[in-house]
């Protein structure tokens, strides 16, 4: 039975949003049933289906290391690749994500001999199959552990058949690239010095080592001038082509005291690697750089020069470096570059342990500077790359004239002395000093080599210095540069096409588009000034270098060989090649089997992410090669985006990626880096525990990700806030829309205001397309947001509220403005689906229950027809004007004259005329959500609101007249114009008579 209008309750005939979406999202607990749901729909297959034969877009996964639980960074690194694999598959593409892992090399090797040292157990009387076993069990721990983690992130991809570098597949592939680096004479062995890690016996990759201070022994050391020819030149002694002239006669006797100056004098280097001293061989200079000879006058030492010795130095560090030797100088005269080309010096420890007899020369370097030291670099070939460059550069002047330019190893792997250091090696008391030790310690080589140099009065000074230096950044051990025979690719030999593998890359790297575009020059620096690949580890738990090869370094190329080795790495893992018997199987009928021997490096761990474009790109029938995009950290530029180009190249002849795109680094609120010793890690598992992974998610998002970002709990605050404004707008809109009976308006019989709102829709839906074309998910994200707090909640909906709720059902504008909020809830929640997968896909499912998933959805198509710019410019000044009276409002309800803004009645003096025009012919009581209004164009009285920013436009306040309706709440004349409904106005009279007709009253 019907209510008599006495005992009405207005509150049940209005048409308030309803809804069970929650205002608190609990997303803790809401996401993992989200995530369950998914996998027991089977999403990931589901979206397959749904895409067949749409065009593909393929992000290729850089692989994580299987080894610990995942950290912000890797939080960071999914969730943007999950947003651009879901954005596209949203956008009309096939867009498959196979996530994948890298399994092998030192970071799980190393995790086994901890555990290993732990029990007091030996590696090395473990047979290697039995460790590569253990190593794989560990990997494979890690990998179904990481794999609930992204999955509780909401990352959504083939998780149940990911790419690993340990399938035995994989294997296969990586082993197959290599040989065909070995068949087209890419790969060789050769000798040069790389970075060695003592602690973890292996040579590394410079993308494996990171830079810390570290404070260390500097030396200044004097080489003794045992040959030297002076000749003072003139301008005019010289030939038109640059060539020297012999000297005047006159010239000879001054030129001879000179010469003999520089043979009683010393040459003096520094440097921070004491060690390095017994593999010095020569010593660099630049051309570029002033040169003199200096004569101490006096000296305060305990060591060192004497008054009367000759030395020369660069003419801008000759000051510094006397002053550190307390010595007081004289300078002598010019010693000119060709001067130092004719020097040769003695080594600073000849005679020791009966070696060192042989001549230090000098030799002109690019890479010499006079920013620090003495202008002169110690040359050691087997302990640096520039000098080993030197050194090579220089062997056709050297070898004529007698000098030996065999490179010494005086260091082995475990960081001792060897025989090619006499003095220091296995002939010293007390056996071979050692630079570093397994635990990474300064050894005592340091130690012995500067007490030698004392001993010989071939120390000039010494100290200490803290700087930046390498470490393997699994140990955080110092590494050194050691001379080893390894197996390097060659960057610049012909490869047939008269192109290179530097050539090939380079040109890869300008057909490549960089995200942001810095990312290019960076890489292109890196491949420029890069020495050749050094692929070979010392390791054991990897793919190994599986060529035979002579003692000469000749690799056998055997394409029966290539094929056996290569179908028992199919069907036995990499594990065939140390099986027992395995040279024999594989070189099964030559009968030269002596001649090869089996090599036994492990391939670098780069070479084989580098290679996962082959066994997932070109293998898998679900995905393409070359991949649209690679997405790792800034990094990665020389490490996995570097080696896949140089693999790729050498293989195939160009990228495997068409894209680039780079993420930076997570810091804490002050801009320091992460650290557990620190305590500021922020740990995405616990953020996930207590806000839920949609708030790291909006965080990742509305972060500028190119750049290093900053993260702490004020920063997740502001996002959780910015999440409730945006739940809250989502919450309004699905309760609204429990009214929506989907009925239709012609767009053209829809009032201006929503013609406005698919207007915006237009302008919204170019731009997130454009951003999520660009990866600019800020600008999405953002715009949004913004959208829906700013246009929406402060504008929109304020204004429609009153008709949305209050209006009879038969109203058009009603109908209108519910067809917008329907175009709105799902362009807005599909457009955010990417980023925000999971209160998404609570909101969707709460709208249209029937559905599987807002994920297996589209963009909502927008025709061009709802664009219009004149509309939108006439509105934007509309705004203004209620900006102004909106102000008025605010302040006579912070004073509490008002309680609610109809209750007032303002006068708006609008004298610009172009807001007057654009304002005619509207209801701005409607608008600015008042009782009534007036508009004037005369001038305002002194004491009326304005704002600074909107010129023209004045407020006066003025309380509402009329009687309340007891529906709408608005003040209006008309109030009991209806018997039947005394109490509220006839607008809602009408609608209340309209209700009861349909039976809802």
């Amino acid at each position: 039975m019907s209510e008599t209008p006495d005992k009405l309750d207005y509150s049940k005939t209005l048409f308030l949003p309803q809804t069970d979406f929650p205002m608190r999202a609990g997303l803790p607990k809401k996401e993992p049933e989200i995530v369950a749901r998914w996998q027991e729909m089977d999403l990931y297959k589901r979206l397959r289906e749904d895409a067949k034969g749409r065009p593909q877009f393929v992000l290729h996964d850089g692989p994580p290391y299987a080894n610990g639980n995942i950290h912000i960074g890797h939080a960071l690194n999914k969730v943007l690749k999950d947003v651009i694999t879901r954005s596209f598959q949203m956008r009309g593409y096939d867009s498959n994500y196979v996530p994948g892992w890298d399994c092998h090399g030192l970071p799980i090797e190393w995790k086994i001999e901890e555990q290993y040292r732990a029990k007091g157990k030996n590696k090395d009387e473990v047979p290697v199959n039995e460790f590569r076993k253990e190593c794989r069990d560990f990997a494979t721990h890690w990998i179904k552990v990481q794999t609930e983690e992204f999955q509780r992130l909401g990352v959504v991809g083939d998780f149940d058949n990911p790419y690993l570098t340990m399938a035995y597949h994989a294997e296969a592939r990586i082993a197959g690239e290599l040989l065909k680096f070995a068949m087209s004479g890419q790969l060789y062995r050769g000798s040069k010095p790389v970075m060695w890690s003592v602690v973890e016996r292996t040579a590394l990759a410079e993308a494996e080592v990171e830079y810390h201070d570290h404070e260390s022994d500097t030396i200044w050391v004097k080489f003794p001038v045992v040959e030297a020819s002076v000749y003072e030149r003139l301008s005019a002694d010289v030939t038109p082509e640059g060539d020297l002239l012999p000297p005047r006669e006159d010239e000879v006797s001054e030129q001879s005291e000179k010469s003999l100056d520089l043979q009683d004098a010393y040459v003096v280097i520094w440097t921070t690697t004491p060690w390095t001293i017994p593999g010095n061989r020569a010593i660099s200079f630049s051309p570029r750089i002033a040169y003199g000879l200096y004569e101490v006058t006096a000296a305060e030492n305990d060591f060192g020069p004497q008054a009367g010795e000759k030395l020369i130095f660069a003419d801008a560090l000759a000051e510094e470096s006397f002053a550190k030797a307390k010595l007081d100088y004289k300078r002598l005269w010019d010693v000119k570059s060709e001067d130092l080309r004719s020097i040769v010096c003695a080594h600073p420890l000849k005679g020791l342990g009966g070696g060192y007899h042989f001549d230090v020369p000098l030799l002109p370097g690019e890479h010499v500077t006079d920013d620090a030291g003495t202008g002169f670099v110690h040359t050691a070939p087997g302990h640096g790359r520039e000098d080993f460059d030197a050194w090579m550069d220089a062997r056709a002047e050297l070898e004529p004239r007698g000098i030996d330019t065999t490179i010494p190893f005086t260091v082995d792997d475990g960081g001792f002395f060897t025989k090619d250091a006499p003095g220091f090696g296995p002939d010293r008391d007390g056996g071979p000093a050692r630079v570093i030790d397994d635990k990474g310690k300064k050894g005592d080589a340091n130690k012995g080599v500067i007490e030698a140099l004392i001993a010989k009065d071939m120390l000039f000074a010494r100290g200490r210095l803290k700087h930046s230096y390498p470490h393997s950044w699994r140990s955080k051990k110092p590494v050194i540069f050691r001379n080893t025979p390894q197996w390097f690719v060659y960057m610049d030999k012909d490869l047939g096409d008269d192109t290179t593998l530097r050539s090939r890359s380079l040109s890869a790297i300008d057909d490549t588009r960089f995200v942001p575009a810095a990312g290019q020059t960076r890489l292109r620096s890196m491949i420029e000034e890069r020495p050749d690949w050094v692929l070979s580890r010392q390791r054991a738990w990897g793919v190994p270098i599986c060529v035979f090869a002579d003692e000469d370094g000749e690799i056998l190329k055997d394409e029966t060989v290539n094929a056996r080795i290569l179908e028992a790495f199919e069907k036995e893992g990499a594990d065939a090649w140390f099986a027992e018997g395995a040279k024999e199987r594989f070189l099964e009928g030559r009968e030269d089997k002596d001649r090869w021997h089996q090599v036994m490096d492990i391939l670098d761990v780069w070479f084989d992410s580098g290679s996962t474009h082959v066994f997932t790109l070109e293998d898998r029938p679900d995905l393409k090669w070359p991949a649209d995009v690679y997405l790792e950290g800034s990094d990665q530029h020389r490490g996995w985006f570097h080696s896949s180009l140089l693999e790729s190249c050498g293989t195939r002849g160009r990228a495997p990626y068409d894209n680039v795109i780079t993420h930076g680094f997570t810091m804490d609120e002050e801009g320091r880096k992460m650290s557990k010793s620190l305590g500021n890690t922020v740990v995405p598992q616990d953020v996930m525990a207590k806000s839920g992974a949609d708030i790291l998610r909006l965080w990742v998002v509305t972060t500028d990700y190119w750049e290093d970002q900053r993260l702490g709990q004020n920063i997740l605050q502001t996002n959780i806030d910015a999440y409730r404004k945006l739940r809250n707008t989502t919450r309004w809109m699905l309760g609204t829309l429990s009214h929506d009976e989907g009925e239709e308006v012609p767009f053209a019989e829809m009032p201006e205001l929503e013609r406005l709102m698919l207007h915006r829709l237009a302008e919204l839906d170019a731009l997130v397309d454009k951003s999520y074309d660009n990866f600019d998910f800020k600008r999405a994200m953002r715009s949004a947001l913004d959208f829906m707090v700013v246009d929406l909640s402060a504008f929109y909906f304020d204004i429609r509220k009153d008709t949305l709720y209050c209006d009879p059902p038969s109203s058009t504008r009603r109908k209108a403005a519910l067809q917008v909020v329907r175009h709105l809830f799902d362009c807005l929640v599909t457009w955010m689906a990417p980023m925000l997968p999971f209160t998404t896909e609570e909101a969707w499912l709460e709208r249209y229950p029937n559905t599987e998933s807002v994920h297996l959805a589209q963009f909502p198509k927008i025709p061009e027809s709802w664009r219009d710019e004149k509309l939108a410019e006439k509105w934007r000044k509309v705004r203004q004007v209620r900006r102004v009276v909106m102000g008025a409002l605010e302040i006579e309800r912070r004073e509490k004259t008002i309680g609610a803004s109809l209750e007032a009645s303002p006068i708006v003096h609008v004298t610009d005329p172009e807001l007057r025009a654009a304002i005619a012919d509207r209801d701005m009581a409607e608008i600015c959500i008042t009782s009534g209004i007036e508009i004037r164009d005369d001038e305002p009285p002194a004491d009326a609101f304005t704002l600074d920013e909107v010129k023209g436009v004045a407020v006066v306040f003025r309380r509402a007249s009329g009687i309340k309706c007891a529906r709408s709440w608005r003040y209006t004349d008309d109030v009991g114009s209806d018997p039947e409904f005394p109490d509220v106005s006839a607008r809602d009279a009408a609608a209340l008579r309209e209700l009861r007709a349909l039976g809802r009253l």
